[in-house]
């Protein structure tokens, strides 16, 4: 709809795989990696824009800078551009966007930051696509076959790219995607060495969400500051 590792599959097994769902014969050697991304980011995008809401489980684990750390939670992702990620463990928090401004509070805290969608400069932010934003082409540059990386669900296959806009900050960022076209997990490379990750659990599509889920309103007391959203 995107905080942020391996399997005893290889990488051959994995595109073996992958050529088998997306049923292509066996015949089709000369198919090359190039047409084999091709394919699957253009399934990915059929999935994703032919959706109008999205509810997932994530956990979200993040190590860097001396820090290892993991969360979870519910996130919601509604068309057009909007996204709530709501953190239960190990504290509450909340991100939210409802297209046009970001926010991001922990209940508590005397303070919630804001800031406009279009500045928003956030590893979570290029999965505002998956629900008809763009194609997966054009989020990500450079998308190809991450063949050193090995999916942790045989079948899966994992794709690798850099977010446009964020390329500055992260050496790359794996995709790792089902033979039907659903992102299963998201790993961020930083250029400082760290890395996020994404994993996405029981999703279920197009279920009723209310629009009052991307709305934010601060508690009385809680002072509004525009500014960047690091947590």
């Amino acid at each position: 709809m995107m905080q942020l590792r391996t399997a005893s599959n290889s990488p051959l097994r994995a595109l073996v795989a992958f050529g088998i769902c997306l049923g292509l014969a066996s015949s089709s050697r000369a198919s090359s990696p190039a047409t084999d991304v091709l394919t699957l980011s253009k399934r990915v995008d059929r999935h994703y824009n032919a959706l109008h809401t999205l509810q997932s489980e994530f956990v979200e684990k993040y190590r860097g800078n001396g820090i290892d750390r993991t969360e979870s939670g519910t996130l919601w992702i509604k068309r057009p551009g909007r996204m709530r990620w709501e953190y239960r463990e190990p504290r509450a928090k909340l991100f939210i966007t409802d297209g046009k401004t970001a926010w991001f509070y922990a209940p508590g805290d005397q303070q919630a930051r804001s800031t406009p969608s279009r500045k928003l400069d956030d590893l979570r932010s290029p999965l505002a696509y998956l629900l008809g934003r763009a194609k997966l082409e054009r989020v990500f540059e450079g998308l190809t076959l991450a063949n050193d990386v090995p999916p942790e669900t045989p079948g899966n296959i994992v794709l690798q790219g850099k977010p446009r806009g964020l390329a500055g900050h992260l050496a790359r960022v794996l995709l790792e995607v089902t033979p039907e076209g659903r992102i299963d997990r998201i790993v961020a490379e930083g250029q400082d060495d760290s890395v996020t990750e994404y994993r996405f659990l029981a999703s279920k599509e197009d279920e009723a969400v209310p629009d009052e889920r991307f709305r934010f309103v601060p508690p009385v007391g809680v002072q509004v500051v525009t500014g960047g959203l690091d947590q």
